[in-house]
């Protein structure tokens, strides 16, 4: 009978953390959805990141790929508050440079 109190309660506890976590996204202008794609958009940032720090030419087929990736990263941080993404933010700015020289270069070729 214990047992079942105890599950009962960590159950009730999990469920008031999560709307409490839910409840300050709302407080804080922003969809459940925007946050969690932001999560995403993150990790992807990282991985963007490190490959343009490793990689100076890339093939077409590459560029393509992380033109992609990048407007998906770019389009979650454009949904949420500069104050989330401000310790990522000289990671941003290396992808949007990376972004605009392939830009550019394929720009040039076509």
């Amino acid at each position: 009978m214990a047992f079942v109190v105890i599950i009962v309660i960590l159950v009730m506890i999990i469920i008031f953390l999560s709307l409490l976590a839910v409840m300050q996204i709302k407080m804080a202008g922003m969809e459940v959805k925007d946050f969690w794609s932001f999560i995403k958009a993150n990790e992807t940032l990282n991985k963007l990141y490190a490959f343009s720090l490793r990689y100076e030419k890339l093939t077409p087929q590459q560029q393509v790929l992380f033109l992609k990736e990048a407007d998906e990263v770019f389009e979650a941080f454009r949904k949420v508050p500069d104050a989330l993404w401000e310790e990522d933010y000289e990671k941003y700015m290396e992808i949007l440079n990376k972004y605009k020289d392939i830009r550019i270069t394929r720009w040039e070729s076509k």
